[in-house]
């Protein structure tokens, strides 16, 4: 199996991060299906990670970077952060890749800054992603009804989390 790695994202990563982020496969399973432009990744690098609202990391696999994974909305007073990923890079897709990125990104969350609970929303269409969320120790929480509404149609949302204490005993 590759070498899964994460490694704090920098300003250099930018050309990557807009590449991967509007790679049609990527902008269809997001609920923000806007296109990124470099001025607004800029933006959330200032306003989110500069600030710590977002951890955002890089995902390198064998020293070939191939995606994102973050947890953002860090609210340290409740103990939570809501958690995103995507791998943008198409040949690295269906390798677990982004399970392993999911189990590091889980392990700081708990670890390195002190979350009790991290959660997550996705399409309920995106069953793949669904099966690595769970294999990764989300739960489904809860499913929310025609909540976003997306290219002339209405989708489900299910929110999912993974708990401190029980993601220890996985």
């Amino acid at each position: 199996m590759s070498m899964v790695e994460i490694r704090p994202i920098s300003i250099n990563d930018t050309s990557n991060i807009i590449s991967w982020r509007n790679n049609p496969r990527v902008l269809r399973n997001f609920i923000n299906q806007s296109l990124l432009d470099e001025e607004t990744h800029l933006n959330w690098l200032e306003k989110h990670v500069a600030t710590g609202k977002t951890a955002q990391f890089i995902v390198n696999v064998d020293g070939v970077d191939v995606g994102s994974v973050f947890l953002r909305d860090i609210d340290y007073m409740h103990k939570k952060a809501e958690f995103g990923i995507f791998v943008g890079n198409d040949a690295y897709i269906g390798m677990g890749v982004g399970t392993q990125a999911t189990r590091l990104i889980i392990e700081y969350g708990f670890m390195k800054l002190g979350m009790n609970k991290i959660f997550l929303r996705v399409l309920a269409d995106n069953t793949s992603a669904i099966k690595s969320y769970e294999k990764s120790g989300f739960i489904q929480e809860g499913r929310f009804i025609e909540d976003v509404y997306l290219n002339g149609c209405f989708f489900d949302v299910i929110y999912m989390a993974v708990f401190k204490e029980k993601w220890r005993k996985t």
